[in-house]
């Protein structure tokens, strides 16, 4: 391992990996980066390694926009470094894997186009909405007029959650969303308000619908709610439904600016959202895409179905068909044929000189080094691999406190194999 401190041992390495001229900025400010370089042989092939605290040191407060709690997604700044430093507006950037839709909203605020594609369509649900931002008076006059039947009951027992006049507002709403959904009636301010109400269905604090469970990105079971309910002696209180949207929908949007507005506006009414598989996509046009940030499904690390059952009921989406599409990999080897053919589908549609920046983890307790595998597979495609980018975040005392405490592997770094066409 070494630290590359010299501006002229710089440009050697970034001319003998061929790297691009805008990759240069990587590393112009040498004197604060101090990165550290080693190599990942890959059969016959030395792939570079570079360490530092790329795009979570000194990066710009994140988008309030995206506050959206979903499992295993990434912050916004990994995005953005790579979108600022690899496209221009108007090109079109993509994620094959979009959950929440880090990537694509982060591209939508800054004024690229964005294709956006997952297996579940909650992804859309909660992804999309966020392109056409309604004011809160919009949102206030809408809710009011949403008719509440106190006497509703959900179809599937849900008591262990919510308090008995939540649970109706909450089915009242979803009915709603049924109503206008079967009459093909919903517009962006009713679509903002399912996904506001979509993502504080359940929580572990009065801001959520339900009484205390887990985080607001895994669901509990009803049996292990009502074991956690036991253990806490808690019994669900009231929770307006109808108050708690309209302060997310303040979150959300408290530093979000005009010019951002207008660039995700413009954004999403040339948006493509797919719900495919993703090595299948064949509604993407070939060599039309200039970038894409993903980070894959990890083995079977995540239980999506699980995590998500009650967002998928709130949604009429089948969680259980969702879930056998998935088909998470339970073997490396199962989760490097079908990244393979993933790889393909991006050769195919990526430009000439186009970007992938692919995600990777160390999973198994880190005796799985996902980076290995993957080089190997967008090298096959016909990707050049330019390297790996590592970044590895200096944690806080806070970090300590919730066993945060290595910051050389797991979820304490990011670790993205980058490829060029």
């Amino acid at each position: 391992m070494r630290t590359v401190k010299n501006r002229s041992r710089i440009n050697d390495y970034l001319r003998s990996y061929s790297f691009v001229g805008s990759l240069r900025s990587l590393f112009s400010d040498y004197e604060s980066f101090q990165t550290k370089v080693d190599f990942l042989e890959i059969g016959e092939k030395k792939i570079p390694k570079y360490t530092n605290e790329f795009w979570t040191s000194k990066q710009r407060q994140a988008s309030s926009l995206h506050e959206i709690a979903y499992r295993a997604c990434f912050k916004p700044q990994l995005p953005r470094f790579f979108i600022n430093l690899l496209t221009k507006t108007g090109d079109n950037v993509y994620d094959p894997f979009s959950g929440r839709g880090t990537t694509v909203i982060e591209a939508g605020i800054l004024g690229r186009n964005i294709i956006s594609n997952d297996i579940n369509p909650l992804s859309q649900v909660l992804c999309s909405p966020r392109f056409f931002v309604p004011n809160l008076q919009q949102v206030l006059t809408r809710i009011k007029n949403i008719n509440i039947d106190y006497n509703s009951r959900a179809d599937i027992d849900i008591s262990m959650f919510y308090h008995q006049k939540t649970e109706a507002e909450i089915v009242s709403l979803k009915k709603y969303f049924q109503n206008l959904a079967a009459r093909n009636k919903s517009d962006h301010i009713d679509k903002w308000i399912n996904m506001a109400a979509t993502n504080k269905l359940t929580g572990h604090s009065p801001g959520f619908f339900s009484v205390y469970t887990l985080p607001p990105n895994q669901a509990a079971s009803q049996k292990s709610q009502i074991r956690i309910n036991e253990k806490k002696k808690q019994r669900p209180e009231y929770r307006n439904v109808k108050e708690i949207i309209l302060k997310k929908t303040l979150s959300l949007t408290r530093n979000l600016n005009i010019s951002e507005k207008n660039n995700l506006s413009n954004s999403g009414k040339k948006a493509v959202f797919l719900c495919e598989d993703s090595g299948n996509t064949h509604k993407i046009k070939s060599h039309s895409v200039q970038l894409t940030v993903t980070s894959p499904p990890f083995l079977d690390i995540v239980s999506y179905r699980q995590d998500n059952w009650l967002r998928c009921w709130f949604n009429d989406i089948n969680a259980r068909e969702i879930s056998n599409k998935m088909s998470i990999s339970k073997t490396v080897e199962d989760w490097s044929n079908s990244m393979g053919r993933v790889f393909g589908e991006l050769f195919r549609i990526t430009k000439k000189g186009g970007w992938v920046a692919f995600e990777v983890g160390e999973v198994r307790n880190g005796s799985i080094n996902l980076d290995e595998f993957v080089i190997p597979l967008g090298v096959s495609s016909g990707f050049e691999c330019e390297g790996v980018l590592i970044n590895q975040q200096s944690f806080t005392k806070t970090s300590n406190i919730w066993g945060v405490k290595n910051n050389s592997r797991g979820t304490n770094t990011n670790r993205i194999v980058l490829f060029h066409k």
